[in-house]
């Protein structure tokens, strides 16, 4: 089962474009530092632009972040690179003859519900500052791998 980095990615993305806001940021620049393909660098900045979160213009290498860091929280990422997908999945092919099969699905989902209502709402507490801080603290503590 494949499970989506697109958070992850564009929190990358995003940070990329705050920390490098001179250098070539080209969508084959973003997709190197990400280890992706400059086409999936596209999807995820036209969400982004989308959303309000970026601003670019076509052919030209320079986006620009909308709103300050402190404004951005990882609950507007989410909902701009994955919309309402929510973060468990139930398996829907269980077999429907079987009294548990039928029935495990409607009870796991009650638990799903809530854990994603905690989720949506600790995702509106972090912010992209809050990465920023974290990601410096780190390179301050020598934590800053060069490959």
């Amino acid at each position: 089962m494949k499970y989506s980095t697109k958070l992850s990615d564009s929190i990358h993305l995003l940070l990329f474009i705050y920390l490098n806001p001179k250098d070539n940021l080209s969508s084959s620049a973003i997709a190197e530092s990400i280890k992706t393909n400059p086409a999936y660098i596209r999807q995820l900045m036209s969400a982004l632009k989308k959303a309000d979160l970026i601003h670019n213009t076509q052919g030209v290498a320079a986006p620009v972040i909308t709103r300050d860091l402190s404004e951005i929280t990882f609950y507007d990422m989410y909902q701009a690179i994955e919309g309402d997908k929510p973060l468990l999945h139930l398996d829907t092919h269980t077999n429907p003859l079987c009294g548990v099969g039928i029935n495990i699905q409607f009870a796991i989902g009650d638990f799903y519900d809530e854990i994603q209502d905690i989720a949506n709402e600790k995702m509106k507490q972090m912010t992209m500052q809050d990465v920023l801080k974290r990601y410096e603290a780190k390179i301050e503590n020598g934590l800053d791998i060069v490959v």
